[in-house]
This record gives C-alpha cells, sequence and structure tokens, in this order.
C-alpha cells in the first residue's frame, strides 16, 4: 500500500539508482509525454512529497540558453510503483501493460508501474503540484503545530476521512488511517472536534510512519511477521487483538475502513446532532 513512507522509501530507491547519472534514453507510455525525450538529461535527485514524487533533472544547454532545472513529477496513487533494475536485468515486478516510464542510465533502468499524473515541469513549477499540500509527516516542513490547526479548522469532519485529506496533512493512507485510531481509542467516525487529544494523535502520526521508514513492511504492531504487522487493518471479522471482538469494515467517504466497536466506541449520533459534542 503506496503510503507516505512507501513513497519515502521509493525516493531513496529512485536516489540511489539514478542520482548523478546522465540519462541515455527515455520512453513514455503515456499520450500527455509519448513524445518526450530526456537522453542527455542529468539527474540531481529524487524526492517525495507526501505521496507524490519528484525527479528533478537537469536539461542540457541549448544554443545559447543555460540549463535548465525540470522535475518529473509522479503519484503512486494506490497501485503505482517504481523499481530499478541493473541494465540487462529482466523487470519482472509487474506484467509489461502496466509500464509507464522507463529512465535508463548507465548504471540502472528505472521503470514505473501504473504511474498516476505523470508530468514533466519546470522545477520552479512545482508548487502548483503539491502546494497545496499539508505538512510532509517525513518531510522537512514537517509541522506538527499547523497539522493540528488545519485538521481542527474542521471540526465536523469524521476524523477517518480527515486524516486521509492530504491538505490537512501529507502523507496518511487507509492502512495508517485505521490503526492510528484503532491505537487512540477513537472511531473513524467521530468528528474532529470531538477527538480527545488531537496533538497527540497528529504525533502519533508522526512516529509509525517514521518508525516504518527505510522498510518495505509496514507494522503498527511492533511484528514483522506475517498476519501480526496490524491491530485491525485488513483484519475483517477477526478478533480484536485487545478484546476479542471481531473487527468490523465498513465504507467511510470514498475508502473502506477497519475499525472494533468495542475499543474504538462510536459517539451516539443523537449527541452529534444536538451539538453537544465538540
Amino acid at each position: 500500500m503506496p503510503e507516505g513512507d512507501t513513497v519515502w522509501n521509493t525516493a531513496r530507491v529512485l536516489h540511489r539508482a539514478l542520482a548523478g547519472a546522465t540519462l541515455t534514453a527515455s520512453e513514455f507510455r503515456v499520450p500527455q509525454l509519448a513524445t518526450t525525450d530526456l537522453a542527455g538529461w542529468a539527474v540531481r535527485e529524487s524526492a517525495a512529497r507526501g505521496k507524490h514524487l519528484l525527479l528533478r533533472l537537469t536539461a542540457p544547454a541549448e544554443g545559447d540558453s543555460p540549463p535548465t532545472s525540470w522535475t518529473l513529477h509522479s503519484h503512486l496513487r494506490m497501485d503505482g510503483a517504481w523499481r530499478a533494475y541493473a541494465p540487462g536485468e529482466r523487470w519482472a515486478a509487474r506484467p509489461g501493460h502496466l509500464i509507464r516510464a522507463v529512465l535508463r542510465s548507465p548504471q540502472a533502468v528505472a521503470v514505473g508501474y501504473h504511474l498516476h499524473e505523470l508530468a514533466l515541469v519546470p522545477t520552479a513549477e512545482e508548487e502548483r503540484l503539491v502546494g497545496h499540500l499539508g505538512p510532509d509527516l517525513l518531510g522537512a516542513d514537517w509541522d506538527a503545530a499547523e497539522a493540528v490547526r488545519r485538521l481542527a479548522a474542521h471540526p465536523d469532519a469524521p476524523v477517518g476521512e480527515a486524516l486521509l485529506d492530504q491538505r490537512n496533512l501529507a502523507g496518511i493512507g487507509n492502512l495508517y488511517k485505521c490503526e492510528l485510531l484503532f491505537l487512540r481509542g477513537v472511531s473513524p467516525w467521530t468528528p474532529v472536534g470531538a477527538v480527545p487529544d488531537l496533538p497527540g494523535l497528529v504525533a502519533l502520526a508522526h512516529r509509525l510512519l517514521a518508525a516504518n521508514r527505510g522498510r518495505w513492511t509496514q507494522s503498527s504492531t511492533g511484528s514483522l511477521h506475517r498476519g501480526q504487522t496490524t491491530y485491525v487493518y485488513g483484519r475483517r471479522a477477526q478478533p480484536c487483538r485487545r478484546c476479542g471482538t471481531a473487527v468490523r469494515k465498513d465504507e467511510q467517504g470514498e475508502r473502506v475502513t477497519y475499525w472494533c466497536p468495542v475499543c474504538q466506541p462510536e459517539h451516539p449520533p443523537a449527541a452529534v446532532q444536538n451539538g453537544t459534542i465538540g
């Protein structure tokens, strides 16, 4: 599941494979970039911003014009991925029809599968693609107080949906949303204004993503063993690890959510409607 830590890891893989290299060839299998040729462009760095990947490049000088800085932007959403291969190595990660981008250098080949929002923009214009995002949980701009302020600005929003809104804080996906709320004992449908200790929730989000940064197995339980990495996410009808009640799964907004009805009790709907909560 590509969430903030997965995207951070992916950016690091691309940086190690391509940073400092000059591309020898490129191929884009999307209409908007189908005729783009990045051969001769130098790769400066690969960075993550929330769930967005930013591959920063320098285009070679043309005539009297100096080199220019560009960014290849991609978003992984639910199913995108980048993989790095040695030259001549078989691309075995996913079926070939899912390939959207290929970047070749003398040392490595980067292959992008099922990428979304693929675009090439001047680096100076990156903000129009990622400027709307809230503080990045794994970024240099992380600001817990600002994340709390943005969440609290919409007190009636269900907290499960508010955590997924990247304009509040960038990097949380469905897995972390479910696990965070379980660990804090909060129902996903609780209005943000009724969440006890919102700063504590935000601080835990930062700790969880930071703990999983640098590894591909995401765990909120502390265990890396298969089937033991989450408390509620992906565990519908299985016993809660705390109380034994069957974990539930339901729709929330455009996503599903998992929760324990005992460990995460819902506020009575009448109390919310009457304004006695928040």
